[in-house]
């Protein structure tokens, strides 16, 4: 599936739905670790069950997740999933309305927030991960390019994360952690 195969939210009120910090990392843990009641999504984020099942009814009517009611044990354990593992959006498509734009421009500053704090939270206790300490990485790069190239180079970046993110996973007795990988384009001056 290449990005422009996943589905795209045009719904200024589904990017809002989304974009909430706790309803981002919700759809963060259901990428990572599949489809989960609220009582494991509440252990995982260490919130109320309360608290998660109303953002789980948030995203549930926004369509970005859907109950797995095959995986209940019994009638009153609701399981939650992914519809799409992905999705895309693009800020210019809010621009028609101001208030689309203001829930895009803040969708735009809630998702760098939550990047930026993983990050930092990796540096707080990288000590504490020495094996880690050779591996994690970081990359800055100053380029000329147009629009059109920017753009080729977000279809070669998506590529091999693609074929990172699809691969299967070796047996070989090696523990694989989540790893979060972030990476940004725009036009700047230094």
């Amino acid at each position: 599936m290449t990005h422009a195969d996943l589905p795209k939210v045009t719904d200024s009120r589904v990017l809002a739905a989304m974009s909430h910090p706790l309803r981002r990392r919700l759809l963060d843990v259901l990428k990572v670790y599949g489809p989960a009641t609220a009582s494991a999504l509440a252990d995982r984020t260490d919130q109320a069950v309360a608290n998660i099942s109303h953002h789980l009814k948030v995203l549930g009517a926004a369509g970005l997740i859907a109950e797995a009611p095959e995986l209940a044990k019994d009638r009153r354990e609701r399981w939650w999933r992914l519809v799409a593992p992905s999705r895309r959006w693009v800020t210019g498509d809010f621009d028609d309305d101001p208030a689309r734009q203001a829930v895009a421009n803040a969708a735009v500053s809630l998702g760098l927030d939550r990047q930026v704090s993983l990050v930092r939270a990796w540096h707080a206790v990288r000590e504490q991960r020495p094996a880690w300490n050779g591996a994690a990485f970081s990359v800055d790069k100053w380029l000329h390019l147009t629009p059109a190239e920017l753009g080729e180079l977000e279809q070669e970046i998506l590529s091999v994360l693609n074929r990172w993110e699809r691969r299967s996973l070796p047996d070989d007795g090696q523990t694989r952690e989540p790893v979060f990988l972030f990476v940004h384009g725009v036009p700047a001056q230094p």
